[in-house]
């Protein structure tokens, strides 16, 4: 079972994930409520709260359909007075703002931790947004750890500044802390108060928002924020090291780049540990500033806590000059590094940090782009799509979403002409269906993200009758962030049996005529159900449905090893081989590969016994080595995900 750490026996020192980390730090806090939606890098958080709680009994774990529910679902919990905690990436945090805001005017008899895993670099996500101004636009304190260790203390801080004040509270943690491994000591867990005891006591005039309500409750709110930020100033989260006239102002992981960079280039400064950076705490700050004539703030992500120190130094009077990302010293894009602590402290102190100057490797490298696993149900139903649409000839466009399928915008598939978020392939399509004379769009999504928000999309179609091609992507897990269950399996986030909502009574439910379920590892199959299904939309102008029906092959092989089946692997009989290329460019398998003579061969190491290459090749020239078992074809169709 992975993350067993996050149990390790009180007084021990062990090393854990920035997100175990964080998940210890809500058990020793006492959580009893635990929801969120996986997305990197976030995910960890809800693995290893539900490895405890199998463990211990409680708290209650689930993953939630998409972020807003979470939100929702651990604000319930927290109005019944139980401990609750609601994680995300940060993207999801815009999903759930509807709820955040509320939930800012309303406060909880209990506690309530929001947590946005932020995502500098975007090394897995769209787009590089700062949740702290989430914090700033909602009236919501932000706690933002500098490491593993301090990640466990700000969550139990973070806990207990919302049981103080009955409000909530964002924990924002960075990629670098998330998935950053360190030593962590345990502190004590007290199993007894992980058990959920809740109770809602109703209070109209502060549930039920009203404009009668909602307008005292601003009021409260008001006041409420500034004894926040008074408290936030006594923190034991942030620290004051060091002297001399420059301040090197650390936000979260800042800090850790800030100390180590003044520390190698052997100047002197003052450095402030700021974990608590929304609301701005005061009287921390003047203490921080005493002396000093020039602030360099290092935060990953926008100058938010710069841009809010120049407004606090202008109000105060104060004669000092703020530097960071606004001014060019360090840079508005991309994560903070080592390097540009370096060059940024630097400049400004005078020191030569003595690094080259970054250039560009002399070796024309290869390009080493993503691709979809060998076996990926997914490789087969493109190719089947992209010969549908010649054979239709039609002019699609291709309505992208966010999951392994977002690879489809590589070549040799070229099938995402648009990805923009969850649920964003359906809702897009029904514009195009209205505007674009002459194409038809072709939505592709995948279950989880059907169930996140694609659902809405597609009764917007229905009702409105905009022609499209709706292809759900079935592969019975979320398998981009770490096969976590979704509502369409009965698998449930500990393991436990849950109910699975069927996708193809769902669609015929919302009002679907033309639904097909097909085969996903059949190339031939996927041609067929999509003639058909772009026939039907031209004809009669109205949303069709294709369901592609296929397990992540991660998943199989894994259940397969537990089960002692043995999934096949096949070969190439190189006197049927004609050299015609479709198989390693057009099929594109990362396990199919070219020899000298054009042919292809097989890595029966990479081959993981899918099978598709005898549908894809024109002259029958795959053959499997060993015949593949029913047991393995009825496990690559229906595997899920088990054992969280």
């Amino acid at each position: 079972m992975p993350h067993e750490e996050v149990l390790a026996e009180e007084g021990r020192r062990v090393v854990m994930l920035g997100n175990v980390a964080i998940a210890r730090g809500a058990l020793e806090a006492g959580i009893g409520d635990a929801a969120g939606y996986p997305g990197n890098p976030s995910s960890e958080i809800i693995e290893a709260v539900s490895v405890a709680s199998g463990k211990l009994g409680s708290p209650i774990v689930e993953w939630s359909v998409n972020e807003k529910v979470a939100l929702e679902s651990a604000y319930g919990a927290s109005l019944s007075g139980v401990p609750s905690m609601a994680t995300m990436k940060h993207v999801g945090v815009n999903v759930a703002a509807d709820p955040l805001f509320s939930l800012a005017y309303t406060g909880t008899p209990s506690s309530i931790v929001v947590v946005s895993a932020d995502d500098p670099g975007m090394w897995s996500s769209q787009n590089e947004q700062d949740n702290r101004w989430y914090g700033v636009h909602a009236y919501i304190p932000v706690v933002e750890p500098s490491g593993v260790q301090d990640a466990k203390e700000a969550t139990i801080e973070a806990f207990r500044i919302s049981s103080e004040y009955g409000h909530p509270v964002i924990l924002r943690t960075t990629t670098r802390v998330s998935h950053t491994r360190g030593v962590v000591e345990a502190g004590r867990i007290d199993a007894e108060k992980l058990r959920p005891r809740g109770r809602f006591t109703r209070n109209l005039e502060r549930y039920t928002l009203i404009p009668a309500h909602a307008r005292r409750l601003r009021e409260d709110l008001l006041e409420r924020w500034d004894r926040i930020e008074e408290r936030l100033s006594r923190s034991s989260l942030n620290k004051i090291e060091g002297g001399g006239d420059l301040l090197l102002l650390g936000v979260g992981l800042g800090y850790r780049y800030a100390a180590e960079a003044a520390r190698l280039l052997g100047v002197e400064a003052r450095i402030a540990k700021l974990q608590t950076p929304i609301p701005l705490p005061s009287s921390f700050l003047h203490k921080a500033l005493d002396g000093v004539s020039k602030v360099l703030v290092f935060e990953e992500g926008d100058p938010v806590v710069e841009t809010l120190l120049k407004s606090f130094i202008h109000d105060e009077g104060l004669d000092v000059e703020v530097h960071g990302r606004s001014d060019g010293y360090l840079p508005r894009a991309g994560e903070l590094g080592l390097d540009k602590a370096m060059r940024a402290i630097g400049a400004l102190a005078g020191v030569d940090p003595g690094l080259p100057s970054p250039v560009e490797p002399g070796l024309d490298l290869p390009p080493r782009p993503p691709a979809l696993c060998p076996g990926c149900p997914y490789r087969g139903v493109f190719p089947g799509l992209r010969k549908a649409v010649r054979r239709s000839r039609v002019e699609p466009v291709y309505s992208g979403d966010i999951g392994c399928y977002s690879l489809g915008v590589l070549p040799p598939f070229r099938v995402q002409d648009t990805i923009v978020e969850m649920g964003g392939s359906i809702g897009l399509a029904n514009g195009i269906a209205k505007t674009a004379n002459g194409q038809i769009p072709v939505a592709i999504i995948g279950d989880s993200t059907f169930f996140h928000s694609g659902i809405t999309g597609l009764v917007n179609a229905v009702h409105n009758r905009n022609p499209m091609l709706v292809i759900i992507l079935d592969n019975r897990t979320t398998a981009m962030t770490g096969h976590q269950p979704h509502p369409g399996i009965d698998v449930g986030a500990m393991g436990e049996e849950a109910v699975g909502v069927d996708i193809e009574a769902l669609v015929k439910a919302i009002g679907v005529e033309h639904v097909r379920v097909v085969d996903a590892f059949s190339i031939r199959g996927v041609e067929k159900a999509v003639t058909e299904a772009l026939d039907y939309v031209r004809r009669e102008r109205r949303p069709a449905v294709l369901i592609a029906k296929g397990s992540c092959i991660l998943v199989a092989l894994s259940q397969a090893r537990r089960l002692g089946i043995k999934p096949p692997v096949y070969r190439v009989n190189p006197d049927k081989c004609r050299a015609c290329t479709v198989c390693y460019t057009a099929f594109n398998c990362p396990a199919i590969f070219r020899v000298e003579d054009g042919k292809a061969k097989i890595n029966p190491v990479l081959c993981t016994g899918c099978g598709v290459c005898v549908d894809i090749c024109p002259f029958d020239a795959f053959e499997p080595v060993e015949e593949p078992g029913k047991d393995w074809i009825l496990l690559m169709r229906t595997a899920t995900p088990a054992g969280w």
